[in-house]
């Protein structure tokens, strides 16, 4: 019977830096920093290249692909590796530095039913210059801000008061007709057969949900069968 005092467990050993590659890469890197010829490095890096690349075939995706195998080489080696890249070699610091906080936005909105991008939308249409092509924005953004409304209250809108809205929001810069909005109906029988698009999507994955568990029942009760 074996020592199992001799067994070398997870906790005892050192923690890896990308552990998604596993504990054979890393310890190929390890070896690699044990050579002393500058060639057979080198060597033994394009060949780590080509392992890493084959445990993450996901990564073929990226653009930078190759570019990224060899940023996670230098960093699992904890940037101790002396070999020739084909990229420009990643520094400790570049990776140690902590990014620029992200100011959180101080805007606050009129109406949350609406949001912000609306508000941005109302915005930029004042700035368009007179024509054809303002008109029909303005009345897309009355359209959506009836859509919006009625997301929020299905039971009634009064499209006077989207225009009254639209008015307000851009400083009585823009308006639109009350003939010119969507109807009601229309908007919320879009709504309907959104939902009724998504609710058959959601029964028919949880149809094949139980299908592909039943076919495992089914198989787990025969095989129990065959070795009885």
């Amino acid at each position: 019977m074996a020592n199992i005092t001799s067994l070398e467990y997870n906790t005892e050993r050192n923690l890896m830096s990308i552990p998604e590659y596993g504990r054979n890469v890393q310890n190929m890197i390890n070896h690699c920093l044990t050579l002393t010829d500058k060639e057979e490095r080198n060597n033994c890096a394009k060949a780590i290249i080509i392992v890493m690349g084959q445990v993450t075939p996901q990564l073929r995706d990226v653009e930078d692909y190759e570019h990224r195998l060899w940023d996670h080489l230098f960093i699992m080696s904890n940037f101790q590796l002396d070999v020739d890249s084909p990229f420009p070699k990643p520094s400790a610091d570049f990776f140690e530095k902590k990014p620029n906080q992200i100011p959180y936005p101080q805007r606050k909105i009129k109406n949350g039913h609406y949001g912000i991008i609306m508000e941005d939308l109302i915005t930029a249409a004042v700035k368009l210059p007179e024509g054809e092509e303002k008109l029909f924005l303005v009345k897309r953004i009355a359209n959506l801000l009836k859509t919006s409304f009625l997301l929020w209250n299905r039971n009634t809108v009064n499209n006077e008061v989207i225009v009254k809205h639209l008015e307000q929001y851009s400083n009585g810069k823009l308006t639109i007709s009350v003939d010119e909005l969507t109807d009601t109906k229309e908007i919320l029988s879009h709504f309907k057969v959104n939902y009724n698009k998504s609710s058959s999507a959601i029964s028919g994955n949880t149809r094949s949900n139980n299908k592909r568990s039943n076919y495992k029942k089914n198989n787990n009760h025969r095989n129990n069968y065959r070795k009885k």
